[in-house]
């Protein structure tokens, strides 16, 4: 927290931000305003919405500080940026960013929002170091909507591919050190980024789909055929990483593509071929240098961290569980649940490098750290006074929201008789 202090230009928001990120960390069952007041010991939330709403401080400047936190303790010459969103299922359409639309979480189109986020995946542990919220066409249309929940007026609607353009950029020209840029199906279609990587002379493993026409040296060909066609010895067993059930082998298979006069530089495709099913995926690769077959496997291996960083972040700081509805506050949430993230990740690297675990422990992970720092340094409050106060506010907010949700039925109900007669 002291290396975020200076963001906060008084110290009550200061400290309360310490016990935020403290509540973030707790084992609470629930994280939102109401629960993370109540561990600290506040006598209402209005502190902590204060803290996310109306409080002086910036968290894009949190969030720069937060990069480089990862950065100063995973650095890594050879580590590799990845990008990928994230939904949050949500009812109703007031919440910033929420529509119809696809989500991952939840696998097909539902009422959600959605996020980019820049994941520092180093070889030895990964963590987020910078967010996007995905803005719909159909809210920066609607300028009156956007105002409401305080969306600057200058912005304008930008691709998911273009905000991930924009954090990547914005890293490198930070000095972050990576080399090595992947990401889906949803970046790999973007000729912008990889356009951007190429000037930049980054290399990238970004997945394509089947149907994506690959220029080879023979001519244009669809990535699917171009796989069809390769013979038996092209194709190699390698892992992509280590699991939870140890290392996933795959067959790999690479295909020259045709150089670009923009960015001079070696292209492929690659192909992986699961080894059970006989499923093909597909990574357009670019290197400013000739690199082998499994340095390009290795790259794409690890795009799974950032799966990894998503459930840790949902899981263990409240990522995911931010009951907010403004621009603002979903920033100022996210930014200190990547916080309390970036800390258990790089404790548990602390950890491995100093300390070597018996042959019979595995290594201390995430998840431990989170139930030891919970148990031992995280102490909530628990006179029973204070237990007490919190039940009875609970229950007065709950009886005035329910009262006011019958008066806005009653209203309702009367319109509607007035119109039918």
């Amino acid at each position: 927290m002291a290396l975020v202090a200076g963001r906060f230009a008084r110290v009550e928001p200061r400290r309360r931000a310490r016990a935020f990120v403290l509540g973030l960390l707790a084992d609470l069952p629930r994280k939102n305003c109401w629960t993370i007041a109540e561990h600290a010991g506040d006598a209402s939330p209005a502190g902590m919405q204060h803290l996310l709403s109306r409080a002086s401080w910036d968290a894009d400047q949190v969030r720069d500080d937060l990069r480089g936190f990862v950065v100063d303790n995973l650095g890594d010459e050879n580590a590799i940026l990845v990008v990928d969103e994230t939904g949050d299922l949500k009812k109703g359409t007031r919440t910033v960013g929420v529509q119809r639309q696809y989500t991952g979480t939840a696998g097909r189109i539902e009422n959600s929002q959605v996020a980019v986020y820049l994941v520092y995946a180093a070889e030895a542990v990964h963590a987020a170091i910078d967010r996007r919220l995905y803005i719909p066409r159909s809210w920066t249309q609607d300028p009156d909507r956007c105002r409401v929940v305080g969306i600057p007026d200058d912005l304008r609607f930008a691709t998911k591919p273009a905000l991930a353009t924009e954090m990547i950029t914005q890293a490198l020209d930070a000095g972050v050190p990576a080399i090595w840029v992947t990401g889906d199906e949803v970046y790999g279609g973007d000729p912008h980024l990889s356009a951007e990587l190429g000037w930049r002379q980054i290399g990238y493993v970004l997945a394509v789909s089947r149907k994506r026409p690959i220029a080879t040296g023979a001519g244009i060909f669809r990535a699917g055929v171009l796989a069809c066609g390769l013979p038996k010895q092209a194709w190699q067993r390698l892992s992509a990483g280590a699991g939870a059930k140890g290392h996933r082998f795959y067959d790999w298979a690479q295909v020259d593509m045709a150089g670009s006069q923009e960015s001079p530089g070696h292209r492929w495709l690659l192909v992986r071929r699961n080894r059970r099913t006989g499923e093909l995926a597909f990574y357009r690769c670019y290197s400013p240098r000739p690199v082998p077959l499994s340095t390009l496997v290795m790259v794409a291996g690890r795009r799974w961290t950032v799966e990894e960083t998503f459930q840790a972040a949902k899981g263990l700081a409240g990522l995911d569980e931010h009951q907010v509805r403004r621009w603002i506050s979903w920033h100022r949430w996210t930014t200190l649940a990547m916080l309390a993230h970036a800390f258990l990740a790089i404790t548990a690297a602390i950890e491995r490098a100093a300390n070597v675990a018996a042959a019979e422990l595995v290594p201390l992970t995430c998840n431990e750290i989170q139930r030891l720092f919970a148990a031992l340094f995280v102490r909530p409050h628990r006179d029973l006074a204070h237990r007490l106060h919190w039940s009875a506010w609970r229950r007065r907010h709950q009886a005035r929201a329910r009262t006011g949700h019958h008066q806005r039925q009653s209203t309702h109900e009367d319109h509607d008789l007035q119109l039918e007669y």
